[in-house]
């Protein structure tokens, strides 16, 4: 072979092999992007299962957001601890308290404020002889044999007053003109057949049996008069807004200047809202007195939007301690100490476990729940050992502070992957670390915001009835409603009765507060009147 050929073969190898490296890094490149690809596909994939397994628990899996308090390494809190000391223990020495079941009321103490009707059942008279020797047979005893519940259904009447005309015989005879005098009437509710009972019914009905008025309707309908649901409407945005709605703002005023309150909203479609569509979203708002041991005040206020001026607004002249849940909306409420609801980043590390990993300590979302459960045992335990405010202050400064601290710590550490359930949870709480110890400085203070939720279910429940207001008027009756049936509920009376007795009073805005006073849901009289067993 020649030097040139030689030198073409030389020059052939290196372009070879110069191609194969350029090959080579640029397949090299390839499968990096491929596994680039994979891994984000294989993130995506994660996270769509996750929100999948979270769908499919919402929608048929328990709405229960319960621990299994024995997780494996699960560290419990208590063992007969002294007064002030509840003691953390070590796993191994660890009881798990069993479940108690509690007791099934049985029917007698379940009937003891219902009239009892007795009904003897005598032999019949032909019977009554010895059947041996036929001698006429005497009563020696009795015996209650059985005992029925029977429902009486509800029945209708119309009532009459009737005004009775004087006139004055002698002045007959002799004066230009007679003396008449008519016996005065009680006024109408409403200048019309309504009454404080029908009124107080179609109310109950509605807010806390959650029945709209169009099955009211045909309820009516049953008891033999025809009552139309435009009827019972405008009848309900009438009494709340000439009677309750004094009470209401008398309420309102009361709230403000208590020093422990908490807030929530949802959402309600109102339909005929000037300026806006049917379909456009409301909100209801909830906001009521905290846990200070005073009477419970719950007030349902409707607003056309989420905005914080709502709240700021409605707060106005409030210098507490607020309980809210993460919405930034309440920042703009001025001169309060805003509290962080643990219930709320407990759910979010909740909703994050995998499907099946809930006894599992090793899975970060368990871990963070834990850290949450433990801070809700101890109130538990100061509850159940019946602290004073002062002894709980002090219970959480020396137990439950320390939980918060590591539990700030270990959110720190936590390396999510990005849009993950789990990193939902680490943020939501890590955003709330300025506000996470609020409540620490006064035992008055709560540790979750689970008391207006409560309250707010009971909207959402009958929201799925009645679906929809309206007019803003039927909104504003329908909070104004809400605010005095679950009030009555709190304070346990029958809230029918109680509905009724605030309609009979006719309450009015020349009333002083001292009058108003008198009709709430804890004055001891009203207790006495509208109690759940009269």
């Amino acid at each position: 072979m020649g030097a040139d050929a030689k030198d073409r073969l030389i020059r052939e190898l290196k372009d070879s092999v110069s191609e194969q490296r350029q090959m080579n890094k640029t397949l090299r490149a390839a499968l990096e992007n491929s596994n680039a690809q994979v891994a984000e596909l294989t993130v995506q994939i994660r996270l769509l299962n996750e929100q999948l397994d979270y769908m499919k628990r919402k929608l048929f899996g328990r709405s229960s957001e319960k621990h299994a308090a024995e997780t494996d390494g699960q560290l419990t809190l208590f063992d007969e601890p002294e007064e002030e000391k509840p003691a953390i223990l070590p796993a191994a020495e660890i009881p798990v308290r069993s479940h108690v079941r509690k007791p099934k009321a049985t029917f007698e103490e379940k009937a003891k404020n219902l009239p009892v009707e007795r009904v003897e059942v005598p032999l019949p008279d032909e019977e009554q002889f010895c059947p041996v020797c036929g001698t006429p047979l005497e009563v020696i005893g009795k015996e209650v044999v059985r005992k029925e519940l029977e429902y009486i259904p509800a029945t209708l009447k119309v009532v009459e007053y009737v005004s009775i005309h004087y006139g004055c015989p002698k002045c007959k005879q002799e004066a230009e003109k007679p003396n008449i005098i008519h016996s005065p009437v009680p006024p109408s509710l409403l200048g019309s057949y309504a009454s404080s009972s029908t009124v107080a019914w179609v109310i109950y009905q509605k807010y806390t049996n959650g029945l709209p008025l169009y099955r009211q309707e045909k309820d009516w309908l049953q008891y033999g008069f025809a009552l139309s649901r435009t009827t019972m409407a405008n009848w309900v945005i009438a009494c709340t807004g000439i009677y309750l709605k004094v009470l209401y703002e008398y309420c309102h005023r009361l709230l403000v200047q208590r020093n422990f309150a908490m807030a929530d909203e949802t959402p309600v479609q109102v339909l005929k809202e000037e300026g806006r569509e049917a379909a456009a979203k409301s909100y209801m708002w909830l906001f009521r007195s905290g846990e200070d041991g005073m009477p419970a005040i719950i007030l349902y206020h409707y607003a056309p939007t989420r905005s914080g001026d709502t709240a700021s607004e409605f707060l106005e002249g409030f210098h507490g301690y607020l309980m809210v849940d993460g919405y930034t909306g309440y920042n703009k409420v001025k001169d309060i100490r805003r509290c962080c609801c643990f219930a709320h980043i407990r759910r979010y590390f909740f909703d994050a476990i995998p499907k099946g990993k809930q006894r599992d300590i090793s899975i970060p979302a368990v871990q963070g729940v834990e850290y949450c459960d433990k801070l809700f045992a101890y109130e538990r335990h100061f509850k159940e050992k019946g602290y004073s405010y002062r002894q709980i202050k002090n219970g959480r400064l020396k137990h439950e502070k320390p939980v918060i601290e590591a539990f700030l710590v270990w959110l720190e550490k936590q390396t999510p992957v990005r849009g993950s359930k789990f990193a939902a949870a680490v943020n939501y709480a890590l955003n709330r670390r300025d506000i996470m110890m609020t409540y620490l400085e006064d035992g008055r203070c709560s540790l979750s915001n689970n008391l207006s939720e409560q309250k707010m279910k009971s909207f959402v429940t009958g929201r799925k009835g009645w679906l929809f207001c309206d007019t803003p008027e039927g909104a504003e009756a329908s909070a104004i409603a809400y605010s005095f049936a679950e009030m009555a509920s709190a304070h346990h009376l029958n809230v029918y009765k109680y509905i009724k007795y605030l309609l009979d009073q006719r309450p009015n805005d020349q009333m002083e507060d001292a009058q108003l006073e008198r009709m709430m849901p804890w004055n001891e009289n009203v207790i006495e009147l509208c109690k759940l067993d009269n």
